[in-house]
């Protein structure tokens, strides 16, 4: 039922510019988290349906407003958008990566997340203190695959690699990663060796495709910072991580026409 004054997905104009889906996609969105058992029912029953409830998330992620005042825009309380973000972000994260097929290929990185929550983060070279969070796409769909445990913004990419767990997800299919990445079985540029003033044309060639190849990890990270809880987070680690995990979700429903 259309309630005046506040935002509803009953009005499409909101899914849009707030979740990046049409509304066709936002309807298998709500269906799919409905099957997770976004409509279980602890304690008091939900003030929004279910529809509304995945767009205040969508929006709380989008605008990086607080809670206190995109609640009103919803025409909830506080406390019940924090029961609401609580229960629905876990179920928006992106499914473990299916059967890969022969021509899968990998491309990892790592992305710093502004974050408070010093037991995830620390001071690092873009913000004051923030988390490191290792990405995984598809070179092909370039669709994230994966998104590592969040760790202290000083840890650097190649031992993140391993500490975030997407070590794990990498196993038996080629993956590619920048220089950081050195020792971890990643392919990475050429490099000169000692004694060797420059590399060879075919290595120069091979770096080329390399740094194209990357280059759809950038634009897959910058399109997941559009969402500002990613640039400015005041989220602690459980919700920067499950922040990055289902604003995943909807950068690959959105690039799944």
């Amino acid at each position: 039922m259309r309630r005046d004054g506040v935002i509803s997905a009953d009005g499409p104009k909101w899914i849009e510019p707030f979740v990046g889906l049409s509304p066709a996609q936002f309807t298998r969105l709500v269906a799919m988290v409905g099957r997770r058992g976004g409509d279980v029912q602890r304690g008091r029953p939900w003030r929004l349906p279910l529809e509304d409830r995945v767009l205040m998330v969508a929006t709380y992620w989008r605008t990086n407003l607080t809670l206190r005042q995109v609640a009103p825009l919803f025409g909830i309380s506080k406390s019940a958008a924090d029961r609401i973000l609580d229960h629905l972000a876990p179920l928006l994260a992106i499914s473990p990566a299916r059967r890969k097929r022969e021509d899968t290929v990998y491309i990892v990185e790592g992305t710093l997340v502004p974050t408070r929550d010093r037991s995830v983060a620390a001071s690092s070279k873009n913000y004051r203190y923030s988390t490191n969070l290792q990405v995984v796409i598809d070179a092909n769909s370039r669709l994230v695959v994966a998104v590592g445990d969040p760790l202290p913004g000083s840890r650097n990419d190649c031992r993140a690699f391993t500490g975030s767990g997407v070590d794990r997800v990498c196993r038996g299919v080629p993956a590619i990663a920048d220089g950081g990445y050195q020792g971890t079985g990643l392919l990475i540029p050429h490099r000169r060796q000692r004694g060797q003033d420059h590399l060879s044309p075919q290595q120069e060639a091979e770096n080329a495709v390399h740094r194209r190849a990357r280059a759809r990890v950038e634009h897959a990270l910058s399109r997941l910072k559009n969402w500002k809880v990613l640039r400015a987070g005041r989220l602690k680690g459980s919700g920067v991580h499950h922040a990055m995990l289902g604003v995943a979700r909807l950068h690959n429903m959105a690039l799944s026409h």
